[in-house]
């Protein structure tokens, strides 16, 4: 009984923290899953020392990561990637390519070796898409050019990023990055993510009706959460992290015709769970790295670096649109948010980050989370100002 009293409150705890920490943020006009992790820090060891990690937080964060890249994925459909056209693919492609190149060096000149150096520019590659549209959202600036691009892009950026994630987990449980093996290695992550891609979202288009056929209460959602959980079972029998299988399982599921009801019924879900993902990242964030000058050194290069080669890699894609709304749309890729936050948990699980390049790699996703609003705001407002600039294809 006491067992149980203290896993109650540690709950308790962690849930109230989250959702004063969200509330926090969003009155000071910041993304509230910055909030979620600044709250997991102070009531973690590194200051109250309130919460710590166990079993049963670790397993509900894990839960809450994957029905959290199970909603993203829900959001994500193929048609609409084909109606935003070209700029955004180039956007979307390049958004990813610089970035991981540049972090790849640079954890290399860091000291790690590439299959690491691999990892650690992996948190460098997606954008957060929640983090922008909530931006363009209060700007009332959905309907412009330069948001269609933005979003489409982003949609893109997630699914290369998961493919890409999957590819540097694999090469890092292998501990080898020989030319012959990184091609198996990238075949067999292709090759899931397309068949059970490809054919899923196939099947679920023609064949929606199956969600249809229970009839207990929920029978939709419980299929499709079933679905979740066996394909991000299945991803890590493959090498791949678990949220790639998720991230999947929610691309089928929103090609069915319950799409809007599965979006619905998954909130509960995730107002739930997905705070404890947060709130554990900060409490495993270990603050006093920072008096370190080397970690603030470190920190400050990570940041730069993450800013300008998503800026430069998401501005080329976009020279078509005009240099101004080029700009914008480049910062409108910086956020990573809580997808390089899901990288640095993984990579600390792993064993292959320790508490300074994960402390900097959680922070280097806050920041960029942070930066991001004001700076579009002001790009937005300026590329409206008159310019030639010629209609995206």
């Amino acid at each position: 009984m006491h067992d149980a009293a203290g896993i109650l409150l540690s709950l308790l705890v962690v849930f109230v923290g989250a959702r004063v920490g969200e509330e926090l943020a969003q009155r000071m006009r910041m993304p509230g899953v910055v909030g979620e992790i600044l709250a997991g820090a102070v009531l973690g060891p590194s200051l109250l020392n309130w919460v710590s990690p166990d079993q049963v937080l670790n397993a509900l964060a894990e839960i809450g990561v994957v029905f959290l890249l199970f909603a993203v994925g829900l959001e994500t459909r193929l048609d609409d990637l084909k109606r935003v056209g070209v700029i955004a693919f180039l956007v979307g492609t390049l958004g990813v390519i610089v970035p991981f190149g540049g972090a790849t060096v640079w954890a290399h000149v860091e000291g790690f070796v590439w299959s690491k150096s691999m990892f650690i520019a992996a948190a460098f590659v997606a954008t957060s898409a929640g983090i922008t549209a909530r931006v363009l959202q209060d700007m009332r600036a959905l309907q412009r050019r330069e948001a269609h691009v933005i979003l489409g892009a982003a949609v893109i950026d997630d699914i290369l990023a998961m493919l890409l994630l999957g590819v540097v987990v694999s090469v890092q449980q292998d501990g080898t990055t020989n030319a012959a093996h990184l091609l198996a290695v990238i075949a067999e992550a292709v090759g899931f993510v397309l068949i059970v891609g490809w054919v899923g979202t196939r099947v679920a288009r023609r064949r929606s009706n199956w969600l249809e056929r229970p009839r207990m209460s929920m029978s939709a959602l419980s299929i499709v959460l079933a679905l979740c959980l066996g394909l991000a079972w299945l991803s890590t029998r493959f090498g791949l992290a678990a949220i790639i299988g998720a991230f999947l399982a929610g691309l089928i599921a929103s090609e069915t015709e319950q799409r809007q009801q599965l979006e619905h019924h998954m909130k509960p879900l995730l107002t739930l769970l997905t705070p404890f993902f947060f709130v554990m990242t900060g409490v495993k964030l270990d603050v006093g790295v920072f008096a370190q000058p080397d970690a603030l050194l470190m920190l400050v290069v990570a940041t730069v670096l993450a800013v300008l080669t998503k800026l430069l890699g998401a501005y080329l894609g976009a020279l078509k649109l005009g240099q101004r709304s080029a700009l914008a749309v480049g910062m409108g890729m910086v956020p990573r948010g809580e997808v390089g936050v899901v990288v640095a948990s993984l990579g600390l699980a792993a064993g292959v980050f320790n508490a300074k390049v994960y402390a900097v790699i959680v922070a280097m996703s806050l920041l960029t989370s942070i930066l991001t609003p004001p700076l579009l705001g002001w790009l937005l407002a300026w590329s409206q100002q008159p310019q030639d600039d010629p209609q995206p294809t």
